[in-house]
């Protein structure tokens, strides 16, 4: 065999750590028996990134870390745990993330890794909704669902106080998603809207409260069974694989800092003071709230000057580069932990990806067991590789042992099975192609996963409208983007010029960013075009002068990306021909383009003419635009 192949193998890996944890112990032993001078005593401290500091001392995983009463997690004291002393587990979470569970065996390995799901549609409370379960999985759908009463009880009376002053529908979305949520089901969730979006974050937040305050208490009771055998000289329990290797288990995905305010809110909600202590909480504020002498131009702005969801969206502090570590004790939520030390963390991945590759490391996301991305819409216009990115550098064997008492790790972490237990959680107001693949292709929770239906209304728009979807044939994914220029190019837009109405007063909406640079040069090089242009790069300056030269027809054509529209949100005049070079991700995107035209006086319905370009592999855009029932019409002869 050879030796060169097999380097890279988990086995190899895991030996090696084995051994440098071994050599790190033996040397620390003989620093013990033989004092060094007193300036070598000094502890040093290695940079993760520009505003964490970690610290090499003792392991986070190490029994000395949790022998300090301040550090009991919350809900320490709770009686009833469903856990006893001779490692009987019998709590949902215990089935699924105790040592010995049955869900990382080969059949079922097997069975995610060759995508063998069983999928039905079933109601959740009100919540309609697909799951798929493993093939050999007999347990019908709804057995495998939680009761409330997996909560643990110390934070489940705590959020039944909240939810007596909601009203009965935000009681009954948190109750349904938390039935999900506590069954350790991966959970995707496209239809989330504005109105419950709080709700839902912190019923999620609840979730992975709750998740942390199981594990520690795990740790914590083994402690005590440790300690018990040292101080009665008997030998130790074996059944203490309580951990993984690192001490972070929770990971929230954000778009903006303002994201992370609104989920430490959320997080808070469910440890009220005097109860708990929140450290750092004034430094936080001054990170990721705005600075007092800034104003938010859309918290002042009058009623209809923005819509809703683009207020909801970038109010506040909207930097995207940010990673902070939260760790949780019985007392207190402190903020700014040190990654190593921490159990929650809250970043973006444009922060995360930064941090991996200035220290060459993702070791703090070796053993994430809950997995929380919310506003997946925004991430994908921000940069959808950073996402990708901070997903392939989970669940990965470390490259360091990072002090970790390997007779502590449970035993599906050593294995380097952990990806097959994770709970992902994924979060977005509607599905795209890109969404819909990470939740088919990427996650493998052996327990199952579940996706949430919605039946999209049809966008009304004036009838006396001048509108049509054309269509254009495509046999393969990969060929969509040359057919869609070609058609655009070579059909469409011949016809457009030929006509003295439709050649003026123009706007290409293009929602690729890909197409959108095609689509410019193209008209770039055609000396007869007259054009001005609006993209997410564009300056004040330029905004300005390409509305003005457009609304007085100067200028022909108007070309606007959907990143342009999603970041800015002007209205525009002097539009009274639309062309979708396809579908808007934001169905909002459409309705809004349809009525620039009604800004100026005197224009009615049936001067306005509006053209979609679309493909079949378009559904999910076209679907939010002319209804559930409608898109199986524009699709008919294209499947």
């Amino acid at each position: 065999m050879d030796l060169d192949e097999n380097v890279n193998t988990p086995t190899t890996r895991l030996l090696t750590l084995l051994n440098v944890s071994a050599l790190k112990s033996r040397k620390r032993s003989r620093d013990e028996d033989s004092p060094a001078p007193e300036k070598l005593n000094k502890r040093k401290t290695v940079k993760l990134a520009e505003d964490i500091t970690l610290n090499p001392g003792p392991s986070i995983l190490h029994d000395e870390t949790y022998n300090d009463a301040d550090d009991e997690v919350i809900g320490g004291n709770e009686e009833n745990d469903d856990v006893d002393l001779q490692g009987t587990y019998t709590s949902p979470y215990e089935q699924h993330y105790g040592p010995n569970t049955g869900l990382v065996s080969h059949a079922s390995r097997s069975s995610v890794d060759q995508r063998c799901w069983t999928s039905s549609r079933e109601k959740v409370g009100r919540l309609p909704t697909v799951f798929s379960l493993r093939n050999e999985d007999i347990i019908p759908p709804s057995k495998t669902l939680a009761k409330k009463t997996a909560i643990s009880e110390r934070l489940r009376s705590s959020f039944q106080a909240q939810q007596s002053k909601q009203s009965s529908d935000q009681r009954q979305v948190q109750d349904d998603l938390l039935s999900i949520l506590s069954a350790h089901l991966d959970l995707y969730h496209p239809a989330l809207s504005l109105e419950d979006h709080r709700s839902v974050r912190e019923a999620v937040a609840l979730h992975a409260l709750d998740h942390i305050t199981k594990k520690r208490r795990r740790v914590l009771k083994n402690n005590e069974r440790l300690a018990h055998a040292k101080a009665d000289s008997i030998p130790p329990p074996e059944d203490v694989q309580d951990q993984g290797f690192t001490r972070p288990s929770v990971l929230v995905l954000l778009p903006f800092r303002s994201s992370a305010l609104a989920w430490l809110d959320a997080l808070t909600t469910h440890t009220p003071s005097p109860a708990y202590q929140i450290e750092n909480h004034s430094r936080f504020l001054s990170e990721y709230a705005l600075p007092p002498d800034a104003v938010d131009k859309l918290a002042i702005a009058e009623p209809g000057t923005y819509p809703r969801d683009h207020i909801e969206m970038f109010k506040g502090n909207v930097d995207d580069n940010f990673r902070v570590g939260i760790k949780l004790t019985r007392k207190s939520v402190k903020l700014f932990a040190d990654f190593y030390g921490c159990d929650l963390i809250l970043a973006s991945p444009l922060g995360l990806r930064m941090s991996i590759e200035k220290e060459k490391s993702a070791d703090f996301l070796s053993s994430i067991e809950i997995l929380v991305i919310d506003q997946m819409n925004a991430l994908a216009m921000q940069n959808w590789e950073h996402v990708q990115y901070v997903l392939s550098n989970m669940n990965n064997l470390p490259k360091d042992s990072h002090d970790a008492d390997f007779s502590r790790i449970k035993p599906w972490y050593l294995d380097g099975y952990s990806a097959y237990l994770r709970q992902s959680i994924f979060l977005s107001p509607f599905e795209t192609p890109e969404l819909r693949a990470l939740f088919n292709t990427t996650l493998k929770n052996t327990a199952g996963k579940v996706r949430v239906q919605k039946i999209w209304p049809a966008i009304q728009v004036p009838e006396s409208i001048d509108q049509m979807f054309v269509p254009f044939d495509c046999a393969n994914p990969k060929d969509e983007p040359e057919k869609r220029f070609a058609y655009f190019t070579t059909q469409l837009l011949p016809r457009v010029l030929k006509s003295a109405v439709q050649s003026v007063n123009t706007v290409i909406f293009i929602p690729s960013s890909f197409d959108f640079i095609r689509v410019h040069n193209y008209f770039r090089k055609q000396s007869s075009m007259s054009f001005v242009v609006l993209s997410e790069y564009s300056t004040n300056q330029d905004i300005s002068r390409a509305r003005q030269t457009f609304f007085s027809g100067k200028k022909a054509f108007l070309l606007v990306s959907e990143r342009f529209h999603f970041y800015r949100r002007y209205k525009i005049r002097g539009i009274r021909n639309l062309i979708f070079y396809g579908p808007p991700e934001h169905p909002q995107f459409f309705s809004e383009f349809l009525s620039f035209p009604f800004l100026d006086d005197g224009v009615e319905a049936s001067d306005v003419m509006s053209r979609v370009v679309y493909s079949k592999y378009d559904k999910f855009r076209l679907e939010r635009i002319v209804g559930t029932k409608g898109v199986k019409g524009l699709l008919e002869g294209l499947l």
